[in-house]
């Protein structure tokens, strides 16, 4: 029985040639996205602004939006095409714009993180600065898709999702916080993460314009071709290797946790035990359970420690923390949150206090001002008015039985002996005691003088 009509049905499927758009317009297409000038500059760092804040307020949406909107993808595909067409023009043209648009990034969100009033780390940020493996593998399939939808007629919204999937804009911005915060962590992690996406978006596209056969320069020499495969090759490997080592450290205690949880439940699980916390020391090489209700006996749990090395964890020794040890645990944690929270509610009783206080000096103050404010007056009083002898100014809020209180000063005015005020000099007086004294409501009332 022969494989061939199976393997002629998988080509029927799978054959992207009889899509292909013509390929110099292909890369006619590509050759004209590279390029940051005006208004693909302005969209940029009108992206950049956006996802800083998505970044900023932990909003996933807004950050998808910033992407969607991004040109980054432009030089970086223009750089794998030049790669695999062998046009050193090209790819001077995209590494150039590449790496202004990487700087203006950078440097915008900076700016941003300077300026915002927000400078916690949100979770959004924070998972941008420990790249793995698997941002390698995104980063790959990312770009294979890109290049393939740019090759083919119907792209469909590929670009966009692109876009989305390998996360080209947010690692900058998380550098951009790294820069502005002084964090070197934060930065060397984003950057790196977004060097993965950038090299492997390139070499996805070079394999893809290698597969789908386009026309190639000839007047790169032999050897300098070897000579630049060869780069391209040392570029990939460095790449991978921290992002290597990293994943296999995450990867690592993954498997430790399913590890402990499977040893935890099947060796020390029974009825009314509670494990309520499981944890791997490595610094001191002990497994800490802390179980509540009724107590492991020695023999079940020497039997448990035996059995260690049947979940790889024989490396581990054995620490239950349980009966009385895991009550005072627990009463201790009892009492931090007690002290936690009693220590909250003194804050809120001195926050309260304190603004109390303070209304009582505003009060306070509203009433003794005008002691000190008569005496100013009188003296200014004395040059507008030669018929006034002395004046008492004095906050009133006067309450009558049949409404509400009404609020006012008052300006008590005593003429000098003998002197009387007419009804102009009165009425002027009144006006201008209410705005000397800056007054909403003012009520004069004049003594004659003794």
């Amino acid at each position: 029985m022969t494989i061939q009509p199976f393997f002629d049905v998988v080509k029927r499927y799978f054959n992207i040639m009889p899509d292909m758009e013509d390929r110099m317009q292909v890369i006619e297409q590509i050759s004209q996205g590279v390029s940051f000038r005006g208004a693909n500059l302005w969209v940029l760092v009108f992206a950049i602004f956006i996802a800083s804040l998505g970044l900023n307020v932990n909003s996933t949406a807004v950050i998808i939006g910033a992407m969607l909107i991004s040109p980054l993808m432009g030089p970086i595909i223009g750089m794998g095409l030049a790669i695999g067409i062998n046009d050193i023009e090209l790819f001077r043209k995209a590494w150039r714009n590449f790496a202004v648009a990487t700087l203006i990034s950078v440097l915008t969100a900076m700016v941003y993180f300077l300026i915002t009033p927000i400078n916690e780390a949100q979770s959004e940020l924070l998972a941008r600065t420990a790249p793995t493996i698997y941002d390698v593998l995104i980063a790959t399939f990312g770009g294979a898709a890109g290049i393939t939808a740019l090759c083919t007629r119907g792209k469909g919204n590929v670009i966009p999702g692109v876009a989305i999937a390998t996360a080209l804009m947010p690692p900058l911005c998380t550098a951009g916080y790294g820069l502005a915060t002084g964090n070197l962590f934060y930065f060397l992690g984003a950057f790196y993460l977004f060097f993965i996406n950038t090299v492997f978006i390139t070499i996805s596209t070079f394999v893809g314009v290698r597969l789908m056969h386009f026309p190639r320069r000839s007047f790169m020499a032999s050897a300098q071709q070897r000579r630049a495969e060869r780069i391209i090759g040392s570029i990939v490997v460095l790449t991978m290797i921290p992002a290597a080592i990293m994943t296999f450290g995450i990867v690592r205690k993954g498997i430790s946790d399913s590890h402990v949880r499977s040893f935890v439940k099947a060796e020390l699980g029974q009825t009314g035990t509670q494990i309520i916390s499981q944890e791997i020391d490595r610094d001191s090489m002990v497994l800490n359970i802390v179980a509540v209700g009724r107590e492991i006996d020695a023999a079940k749990l020497a039997e448990a420690a035996r059995r260690l090395e049947f979940y790889d964890l024989e490396d581990f020794r054995l620490n239950l923390i349980q009966g009385a040890q895991s009550d005072s645990l627990l009463q201790l944690t009892h009492r931090l949150q007690q002290v936690t929270t009693s220590k909250a509610n003194d804050q809120q009783r001195v926050a309260e206090l304190m603004a109390r206080n303070n209304s009582l000096q505003q009060q306070l103050e509203a009433y003794t001002r005008y002691a000190a404010l008569s005496r100013q007056v009188r003296l200014e009083a004395a040059n507008l008015f030669p018929q006034v002898q002395s004046i008492a100014l004095s906050n009133v809020d006067e309450v009558p039985t049949d409404s509400t209180s009404v609020h006012y000063v008052a300006a008590i005015v005593r003429l000098q002996k003998g002197r009387r005020i007419a009804a102009d000099d009165r009425q002027r007086l009144s006006a201008w005691l209410q705005t000397r004294v800056n007054a909403d409501s003012l009520v004069l009332l004049v003594e004659s003088g003794m």
